[in-house]
């Protein structure tokens, strides 16, 4: 392993060697670098990468120490290598302008040796110590970060595996979930851009998509007899069709352990309220204008869109403009104005999506 560095700046020779023997009984441990002037101290410091010290001479030919430090800075040095500023001139000349700089220490001539030493012992501990810490927390940071992702990743699976549960039992929504989740996407990136009001962010954007794909999860919990039904449902089967929401919640709530989340909540306001329309007049609590959830808002749309676009036993399915004028024109029910318009900005993608995807 390479030696540390201690690189000694002074246009002195006497002064020099006077710092450098500080160190003579420390060479097993540190390799002792020289510079005459600035000049020389920027090579040495551009071309040397193990430099846990400098004693930087301010009053120097050709580059003074200041520039050295304008060097460093510019290279974003001064964090990593301590400077210890050793200077003839006057406090106010000098000191006040190097702490500026970040340097670690200011020394006056003539300085004492030994105080030099001390010094220059106790800073070099004190940067290690920092970068080891440093060091140690980018590890945890990145240690954290994957098993983070892992979580996720997990989560991810069971949700995905929860989902595609529930349209194994009704072989008419396909890949359903799937494009509610990118429907989701698109228009709460919409939603994000154009209604910042809302407060969503990229982290909430992909959540609420992550969370569509539970928005039927209840549905596990429909008899075969009704959600099979290869007809229209009667007033009574549709009842019975309705509590889906509220089944998709209770199977939350028993399963899901951290109530405290945000994708929870995205979770359980999407089972619950994607059927809510902003007239109150959806299930199964008949909320209405802004008490409604918007993530729930954003599925909703999404869910009626896929829904309509969609063949199903009962019926097949409509045009994707028909589709388009029949939410827009409320024959679906009513919803907000601002998701309208964020529909209305997504015509085009979830065109393409359907293009990818398909109907099915």
């Amino acid at each position: 392993m390479d030696k540390q560095q201690i690189l000694v700046v002074d246009d002195e020779e006497i002064n020099r060697i006077i710092l450098m023997q500080m160190f003579e009984d420390s060479l097993d441990e540190y390799e002792l670098l020289e510079a005459g002037n600035g000049l020389e101290a920027v090579e040495q410091i551009d071309k040397n990468q193990n430099i846990v010290l400098i004693l930087l001479d301010v009053v120097m030919p050709i580059m003074d120490g200041f520039k050295v430090l304008e060097h460093m800075q510019e290279k974003k040095l001064l964090e990593a290598i301590p400077v210890i500023l050793i200077t003839g001139e006057s406090i106010e000349d000098s000191e006040g302008r190097a702490y500026d700089f970040g340097v670690a220490d200011v020394i006056h001539k003539p300085f004492l040796t030994h105080i030099v030493r001390r010094r220059s012992k106790n800073i070099i501990e004190l940067y290690q110590n920092k970068r080891n810490m440093e060091r140690r927390l980018k590890e945890q940071e990145i240690a954290i970060r994957a098993q983070e992702k892992e979580i996720r990743e997990t989560n991810e699976f069971m949700v995905d595996a929860l989902s595609t549960v529930v349209e194994s039992r009704n072989a008419e929504t396909g890949d359903h979930t799937k494009r509610i989740k990118y429907y989701t996407r698109i228009m709460a990136n919409h939603l994000m851009e154009h209604f910042p009001k809302y407060g969503l962010t990229p982290v909430t954007v992909d959540g609420i998509s992550r969370a569509s794909v539970m928005h039927d999860i209840g549905k596990i919990g429909i008899s075969d007899t009704i959600l099979l039904k290869p007809g229209r449902l009667t007033n009574e089967e549709f009842d019975i069709m309705k509590t889906h929401t509220t089944i998709g919640c209770d199977i939350l709530e028993k399963f899901y352990k951290d109530r405290t989340s945000e994708f929870y909540r995205f979770c359980y306001e999407i089972c619950r309220h994607h059927h809510e329309r902003w007239d109150g007049r959806g299930y199964p609590d008949h909320l209405a204008g802004d008490d409604i959830p918007i993530s729930a808002q954003i599925v909703a749309i999404a869910d009626v869109y896929d829904a309509l676009v969609s063949p199903r036993v009962y019926k097949s399915s409509f045009s994707e403009e028909k589709a388009f004028e029949m939410i827009t024109n409320g024959e679906c029910g009513q919803f907000a104005p601002d998701i309208l318009e964020c529909f209305r900005l997504a015509r085009e993608d979830f065109h393409n999506i359907m293009e990818m995807l398909g109907a099915s």
